[in-house]
Order: C-alpha cells, then sequence, then structure tokens
C-alpha cells in the first residue's frame, strides 16, 4: 500500500551516503525530512490552483512509465539535471540552492548535504507517486506515455494518502512539519519556509 514507509524502502539510503561521500546516519535524518517535505509540496501545487500544475504532473507520469524503481533504484541511473529541474517546478520557481538555504537547520541537514539530496530524492518520488497512480491515469495507451488525471483530483487524493500516515499521532515528529506544510494549525518552521517558497500561500 503507497504510503511513507513504501516510499522509505525504495530509496537507497547507503548508495546515496557512499555516493555523496556523507554519513549514512546524517542523510537518512535529512531524507525523512525532505520526502514529505517534497511531497507536501508536490500536493499544495496540485490541489490549491494557485499555479498551472500541468508540467509537473506530466513529470509524474513520465516519471511512473519510467524504470528507475524496477529492481531497485540504481543511484547511478538518476538524472540529477533534470532532477532539480523538478525541484524548481516544485517550489515555484526556486532552484535548489535556494530551496536547501531556506530549509538548512530545519532538521533537514545543513544546506550542502541538501542541495545535493534535493535533486536526486525529487526524480526517486516522482517516480513512486507516478507508478502508484499508475491505475487512475487517463491516456495510457501503448506506445505513448500516460496523461495525467484532472488536477487535484486523483493525484491529490493519493498524496494525501501517502502522507496520511505522518499527520497523525501526537509522537510522531513529522506531525509538525506536516502540519505546517499542509496548512494545519501546528505550523512550524518548515510551514513559514514552505509559504515563502510556494508563493505565501501554504
Amino acid at each position: 500500500m503507497a504510503g511513507l514507509d513504501d516510499l522509505y524502502s525504495q530509496i537507497p539510503v547507503a548508495d546515496i551516503a557512499s555516493k555523496l561521500g556523507a554519513d549514512q546516519g546524517e542523510v537518512n535524518q535529512a531524507i525523512k525530512t525532505l520526502v514529505p517535505t517534497l511531497l507536501g509540496s508536490i500536493q499544495h501545487n496540485v490541489v490549491s490552483g494557485d499555479i498551472d500544475s500541468s508540467k509537473l504532473e506530466s513529470a509524474i507520469a513520465t516519471e511512473g512509465a519510467g524504470n528507475l524503481l524496477e529492481g531497485g533504484v540504481n543511484v547511478d541511473q538518476v538524472d540529477t539535471g533534470q532532477g532539480e529541474q523538478f525541484v524548481a517546478r516544485i517550489f515555484g520557481g526556486n532552484d535548489t540552492n535556494q530551496v536547501a538555504s531556506a530549509l538548512a537547520g530545519s532538521g533537514a541537514g545543513g544546506g550542502d548535504l541538501i542541495k545535493k539530496l534535493l535533486p536526486i530524492l525529487t526524480p526517486i518520488i516522482l517516480a513512486y507517486i507516478g507508478k502508484q497512480l499508475g491505475g487512475g491515469l487517463a491516456g495510457n495507451q501503448a506506445g505513448g506515455a500516460p496523461t495525467p488525471a484532472a488536477s487535484g483530483g486523483g493525484l491529490g487524493d493519493l498524496l494525501g494518502g501517502i502522507l496520511g500516515g505522518a499527520t497523525g499521532g501526537g509522537n510522531n515528529p513529522l506531525g509538525s512539519i506536516l502540519g505546517g506544510v499542509l496548512g494545519g494549525k501546528q505550523g512550524g518552521a518548515i510551514g513559514d519556509i514552505l509559504g515563502g517558497l510556494l508563493g505565501g500561500k501554504k
């Protein structure tokens, strides 16, 4: 079933840490913060109606149709250049430098680590969402990339479902993060940061 734990299981933490020459524990902690932050930001784009999210949804469909997750993610096959483009789409045109600078010290680790992780994690996350959404995409015809369902429909529901496991429970450390990301009453530093990155609206 789609969920944060399932998504985390797709991310080769040890391989990413080795590639970056970083401490595996620090990388794992950063991933546990960045993944829900990215998911919440994608959900904001899709359901808020503040921006045209069609390009982002098309990217999700295309990544889901690829083979990045097949047989386990090979970090060397992740297109970080494309990942940086995805980050800019998710965060309102802000590049990885700006996003990493904003998120540094928020529990995701230092800015340098975040900057390196974002373009690796984002294609993996989009591929995961696309795979999960596969049954809900319209126009998935032979020889053509699947086309996204209507904005905020199946995709918004799926993202809410994946994030749902992290919003409940008072002892879950992700609760305060996602409270801010998703516009909840809990707010928090990341919520304020994302409000700025996403155009001042949470």
